[in-house]
């Protein structure tokens, strides 16, 4: 059999189909579509639905026709519990240590002790205290402690207690026995010229002091008193010219005890006053004498006739 010819209008139109098909294949590469067979002539692909992560505007709707319902977006994921904030525990408080004892007084007002005369005798020598030591804590010492006290920073109680006797022991040393007992609260004066010779009690108004010498050579001595500027003592060189051992002043009505009179109705002799008040009082022209043991024993050696001078 001879080959069968189309005709020339079959052929055109196939050419016809084959260009359809090229210009829809062409048509879906630049809109994206996927290419289908063609199964007829004609025939276009269907357009792909909307994802379901984009929801679509009226816009994006083709052809404006209503599309089904929009997809809703998945609710964000809820945060991770977190756990609850705990305020900090305010910071303990480490409770406070007690306060230390108060330090145990050792000395006050009113004692007497040899432990007094040694702390009046440290007190002394570094200038706290200007007088001889007594043994008694009056209101000179308690002045002296305040003194020191102050002095070192700490409390000017007036009492010597622990803190105050260590700190003043650590500054000091051991007073002697000349230191613990001297004769006189002042340093005993020069001897006037007139003392040098024979057996005389040597006064001096400027130290307030009373040296028994026997040829220049002081024997003893000891802190006096005198009158006051309405009855003063009077100043001269003197003889004992009568010797009283219990004596009461006729004028003044008070005891006048070891009484060693040399010029009128004056006389050296022992004062409980003196004793008991210290330089805060005067006599009305005596010499008084606060060492009643000191004064017992130069009234055992002084004669009638012995020489007095009074000087300043």
């Amino acid at each position: 059999m001879g080959p069968i010819r189309t005709s020339g209008r079959g052929g055109g139109t196939r050419a016809a189909a084959t260009a359809a098909v090229g210009v829809l294949a062409l048509a879906a590469l630049t809109t994206g579509c996927r290419v289908e067979t063609a199964g007829a002539a004609g025939t276009t692909a269907p357009a792909p639905p909307p994802t379901a992560s984009a929801r679509p505007t009226d816009d994006a709707k083709p052809g404006g026709a209503t599309s089904g319902p929009p997809t809703r977006s998945a609710p964000p994921a809820p945060a991770s519990p977190t756990a609850p904030r705990t305020s900090a525990a305010p910071p303990t408080r480490s409770p406070s240590p007690p306060p230390p004892p108060e330090p145990e007084t050792l000395m006050k007002t009113g004692d007497t002790s040899e432990r007094v005369r040694e702390l009046q005798a440290r007190l002394r020598q570094i200038g706290h205290f200007d007088r001889s030591p007594t043994g008694y804590y009056g209101t000179t010492t308690q002045a002296s402690v305040q003194s020191f006290q102050g002095k070192r920073g700490l409390p000017r109680t007036g009492r010597t207690d622990t803190v105050t006797w260590e700190r003043l022991l650590g500054m000091t040393r051991k007073p002697t026995a000349a230191e613990l007992k001297p004769p006189t609260e002042r340093e005993v004066a020069k001897p006037d010229p007139r003392c040098l010779k024979g057996r005389v009690m040597c006064i001096s108004k400027n130290s307030r002091t009373l040296s028994w010498m026997i040829d220049g050579r002081v024997v003893s001595s000891m802190d006096v008193r005198f009158g006051s500027e309405y009855t003063p003592t009077r100043e001269g060189t003197f003889t004992v010219f009568w010797k009283s051992r219990h004596h009461v002043s006729t004028l003044y009505d008070s005891p006048m005890p070891y009484a060693m009179f040399f010029s009128g109705g004056q006389a050296v002799h022992y004062s409980s006053d003196f004793a008991a008040r210290g330089y805060s009082g005067a006599s009305h022209g005596c010499v008084n004498v606060r060492d009643e043991a000191k004064i017992a024993a130069l009234y055992a050696q002084v004669k009638d006739g012995d020489k007095v001078v009074v000087y300043h």
